[in-house]
């Protein structure tokens, strides 16, 4: 059903919706063997995911905007980094905004503009901005700041100003040490629009559902075509270099992505210099549908305050099945293969990691010889530890 000729007279069935979402299948297309059924189940454990994430923003409106929860480590897809708590609106940059909160004790509370996003009534589309919110007034730690193309006149608070193109903002406040800080709170209301909400006809609620219907078709493919550009630029124990811009990406970031598999008897070392200056970096493993390792219960992912740097300031990672009682251990959850990456976030520089497959009997010549080993009873309380601070983080 073309959702531009909905009307109350045309309205879709529940038939229709079901028709439309059965479209999804078509993903497995991508896959690098869509004729595996660990891989097939996978791709729709998938689709089920970018079911539940699309209904947060299927009924989203820019004149009464919220701020909803879209990925956690619930909703883990297109490698959703386990140090952010995300949460996005939809707002109209012609309008008139007041964002208001409380910074918290994160390393950075972001607001990333863009004249597209995720959600399912939007399309991808470019930055248009970046509120940094330590670059605006504190007052006992809480900001109060308008937003629009203008500032209004005799308005003397913080301002920001809207490109008139963002349909989006997309909030990230980050944390090295999960669960010990204080949360940001925040709030976004439309001021140049009165407060009374109407209820939708049923025309627009069904072309908003049929939206939604075709949505894990859109949201996975873009999961899984990325998987499947990286497989084809031949990235397997190799990084490139992205921005990510206009794609969902955070401005100022160095990306470095590739695919790690591993062999039998064979441990993966990833070995890096640091910037001299970065405000945030971390790396992490996704399996082969891009989606974020559990890192509840896995040390899948180490950030700039978990890893052990050693004396020659290098930052030197295994990537392992097995434990190889090393403080850098990144688990792979069981898989041998899937996707990585590395962000350094507003650097002086973005070194690039390299990534080495070397028998586990020689890893220890590929490690600095300072590296302490880390017994089962300790990687049992770190691993403790670090589920217990992933539970007491806001997530959604």
């Amino acid at each position: 059903m073309n959702i531009m000729t909905i009307s109350d007279d045309t309205l879709p069935s529940w038939g229709d919706y079901l028709n439309a979402l059965s479209e999804a299948e078509s993903v497995l297309a991508s896959l690098s063997d869509p004729a595996d059924p660990v891989q097939q189940q996978e791709a729709y454990r998938l689709l089920f995911l970018s079911l539940a994430s699309g209904f947060l923003t299927t009924f989203v409106d820019p004149d009464h905007p919220d701020f909803v929860p879209a990925v956690s480590n619930l909703l883990n897809s297109v490698g959703t980094n386990p140090d952010f708590i995300y949460a996005s609106a939809s707002i109209d940059g012609r309008g008139v905004y007041r964002l208001t909160g409380e910074r918290g004790e994160g390393l950075f509370l972001l607001f990333d503009l863009g004249a597209g996003g995720l959600g399912v009534t939007e399309e991808l589309g470019p930055s248009t901005g970046l509120i940094d919110i330590d670059e605006f007034q504190l007052v006992d730690g809480r900001f109060d700041i308008i937003l629009s193309a203008e500032k209004p006149a005799g308005y003397d608070g913080d301002w920001y100003q809207l490109d008139p193109s963002t349909v989006s903002c997309s909030v990230r406040q980050a944390s090295y040490d999960w669960g010990a800080g204080r949360e940001a709170r925040f709030a976004i209301e439309r001021v140049d629009a009165p407060m009374r909400p109407t209820p939708l006809a049923a025309a627009e609620v069904a072309r908003r559902m049929m939206l939604l219907a075709r949505f894990p078709q859109r949201f996975a493919s873009f999961a899984l075509r990325y998987c499947k550009g990286q497989r084809e630029r031949g990235l397997v124990n190799q990084l490139e270099h992205d921005d990510w811009a206009g794609r969902g990406g955070l401005k100022g970031q160095h990306y470095y992505q590739g695919i790690f598999r591993l062999e039998p008897g064979k441990v993966l070392v990833l070995d890096t210099e640091l910037p001299d200056r970065v405000r945030y970096w971390n790396v992490q493993l996704n399996d082969r549908h891009w989606n974020s390792i559990d890192w509840v219960n896995h040390q899948s992912s180490l950030n700039g305050g978990q890893a052990r740097i050693d004396p020659d300031g290098r930052f030197r990672a295994v990537i392992a099945l097995e434990d190889p009682g090393v403080p850098n251990w990144l688990d792979p959850g069981g898989q041998q293969e899937g996707s990585l990456m590395l962000r350094w976030t507003q650097a002086s520089s973005g070194p690039a990691p390299e990534l080495t497959l070397v028998p586990l009997e020689k890893l220890a010549a590929h490690l600095h010889p300072d590296t302490p080993q880390v017994s089962a009873q300790d990687r049992d309380a770190a691993l403790r530890a670090r589920r217990r601070g992933a539970q007491m983080r806001r997530r959604w």
